[in-house]
């Protein structure tokens, strides 16, 4: 179906997918309806996309691809995203269109990232490799920012100290606002809870292809799920429960311990990440 400049296109669209459905997740949280028309834009591209590679491959094999497992499902990812920009565009029903396209996204890494529809072996692992890489990267991106929230936590926690102490001084004024240290710390757990979502993602859709015999109860797949169960909790109990303060950076400090866990303790332990070439 795909050669390789078709490949990276899809690549691409998969990318594109990924910042739709987090800005869509912003929206959920803070009805932003900046991040809601810059989601639904990266959407109408990624059906516009994906329109042109279904006509493409309509034309390329001379029938309508819906005959096998993974025509269907590609028909059915453009089908979703149809949907969710007419709901999007005309009934203005947010939350359906994010959740939706949270399952379309998972849909469409599944499609992009299967070697089964590859007839060349070489591209088929060529596209493992790509995955792998895809997956590792968000996995990072994710622990960067999850790190940078846990020091804004520290900063948060000494400088209320330093306020109920009245320590004065300069220290206090370059530890910046506690309202700001703790908008920061949360807006950045915001962005890498999606973030790790969709590096879980891939790493089971490579994972599943790759490691046949790897166990939902390998250490790593439990400590990667528990993290992203954990943080978020973080973000629950920050917009519904309105929990603020000392309490909310307590809890993203022992979430970012489970980071930590899961990353070095987790990991030594775990045969995810220790294959054959």
């Amino acid at each position: 179906m795909l050669d390789i400049s078709m490949t990276r296109l899809h690549e691409m669209t998969v990318v594109l997918y990924a910042l739709s459905v987090l800005l869509y997740f912003v929206d959920f949280l803070h009805n932003n309806q900046k991040a809601n028309k810059f989601a639904f834009w990266l959407l109408a591209i990624v059906w516009f996309l994906q329109t042109i590679f279904l006509f493409l491959y309509m034309q390329q094999t001379g029938r309508f691809p819906v005959l096998t497992l993974f025509e269907g499902l590609y028909f059915y990812v453009w089908v979703l995203i149809t949907l969710s920009l007419c709901i999007n565009k005309f009934l203005k029903t947010d939350f359906i269109v994010f959740f939706t396209n949270v399952l379309g996204f998972i849909l469409m890494a599944v499609h992009t990232f299967a070697p089964v529809q590859f007839e060349s072996r070489v591209l088929a692992q060529q596209l493992m490799s790509e995955l792998l890489l895809i997956h590792i990267t968000m996995a990072i991106l994710a622990y960067g920012a999850f790190t940078l929230s846990f020091v804004l936590s520290i900063l948060y926690l000494i400088q209320y100290d330093l306020l109920k102490r009245k320590k004065w001084g300069k220290r206090l004024i370059r530890l910046g606002d506690l309202a700001k240290l703790e908008q920061w710390s949360y807006l950045l757990n915001v962005i890498g809870v999606p973030i790790l979502f969709f590096g879980l993602v891939l790493g089971i859709q490579w994972a599943n292809m790759k490691l046949p015999e790897l166990s939902w109860f390998d250490t790593k797949v439990i400590g990667s799920l528990v993290m992203l169960l954990c943080y978020s909790l973080y973000i629950y109990v920050r917009v519904r429960k309105q929990v603020y303060g000392r309490q909310l950076a307590y809890w993203n400090i022992a979430s970012f311990l489970i980071v930590l866990i899961n990353f070095f303790l987790f990991g030594s332990l775990s045969g995810f990440h220790y294959w054959n070439t």
